[in-house]
């Protein structure tokens, strides 16, 4: 059977690489391996967890280190909390010191072209998944949707 601290690091490690766009978007599976697999905690207790790192000023990845508190002290908050942000602070280190090594070169510069109509054209999608809710729920015009979107774009609000 693994210690509890090398569980937490294994499992907080690999989760960290998977978990694109913080640790909320990795909610659901940590419930799952704390509660349903590891058993480190009853339904209540992850809920408790949640709703603390929800309120706590800071990032909402605290949760990764209640979870760590809960199953070995404070030796496991800080494991799971290293584990969880060390391997994409790493990547995001040697990814960025790669990227501008390479800043002059044709393959450089064809990635960058081809994310500024990709970013364009997910924003695009966002704002038509919003557009479509409220056209569903109301009775405004989309258009009019799209319109009020474009003013506060122009005027810096988002």
């Amino acid at each position: 059977m693994k210690s509890p601290l090398t569980a937490l690091a294994g499992y907080f490690a690999l989760l960290s690489l998977f978990a694109v766009g913080g640790a909320n978007a990795a909610i659901p599976e940590m419930h799952r391996m704390s509660v349903e697999v590891m058993h480190w905690m009853s339904d209540r207790q992850f809920a408790d967890m949640f709703a603390i790192s929800q309120v706590s000023p800071g990032p909402n990845v605290i949760i990764v280190t209640l979870i760590g508190y809960h199953v070995a002290g404070m030796v496991g908050a800080a494991v799971a909390t290293a584990a969880m942000c060390g391997p994409t602070c790493l990547l995001a280190f040697f990814v960025s010191r790669t990227w501008d090594r390479v800043k002059g070169t044709r393959w450089r510069m064809a990635i960058q072209a081809g994310l500024v109509p990709l970013s364009l054209g997910l924003i695009g999608a966002s704002a038509t998944a919003v557009t479509a809710v409220v056209a569903f729920f109301t009775r405004v015009n989309p258009l009019w949707v799209f319109g009020a979107a474009g003013v506060v774009g122009l005027t810096g609000w988002l």
